[in-house]
């Protein structure tokens, strides 16, 4: 089953001052390696604005290498036109933020059934997209079937 990680799980993972949230999204995506897991292009654009960003201050050539590493775990994949009008849809029918619909939206295009996030409702399922909370009780055992299931 394919799935996909939004921005505060990556930005967690490298956030060495996240605590527990740090410790379980390293867990997660080590899991991942070797799953039917992308990234998208968005999570990496925006987990780079977080780490170059006032808050954490991270210098932009580490940022990079942060980002590469990424890259080189997971393959990348990117929203297009059909994942655009999607995602204004989510807008204006659910009420979602833009780029959180955006997420969503790349994530269906590309045939992901669980967008990992801490943003949303946990368990909610739109479009054959379920999102799943990794830092909560239930959204925890929510994905185990993804680490049991072949690549």
């Amino acid at each position: 089953m394919r799935f996909t990680f939004d921005t505060n799980v990556l930005v967690y993972a490298v956030d060495r001052d996240a605590g527990p949230r740090h410790e379980a999204a390293i867990g997660i995506l080590r899991r991942s390696r070797g799953r039917d897991c992308v990234l998208t292009v968005q999570a990496l654009a925006e987990l780079f604005r977080t780490l170059t960003g006032r808050k954490l201050g991270v210098p932009a050539e580490r940022a990079t290498e942060m980002v590469r590493g990424f890259q080189h775990a997971f393959p990348i994949v990117a929203a297009d036109e059909a994942a655009l009008v999607d995602a204004m849809d989510a807008v204006n029918h659910h009420g979602w933020s833009f780029w959180d619909a955006m997420m969503w939206a790349t994530a269906k295009r590309h045939g992901c059934r669980v967008l990992v996030s801490e943003d949303g409702q946990s368990g909610r399922t739109l479009g054959g997209v379920t999102i799943v909370d990794p830092f909560s009780t239930d959204g925890a055992g929510m994905l185990e079937p993804l680490f049991k299931a072949g690549p």
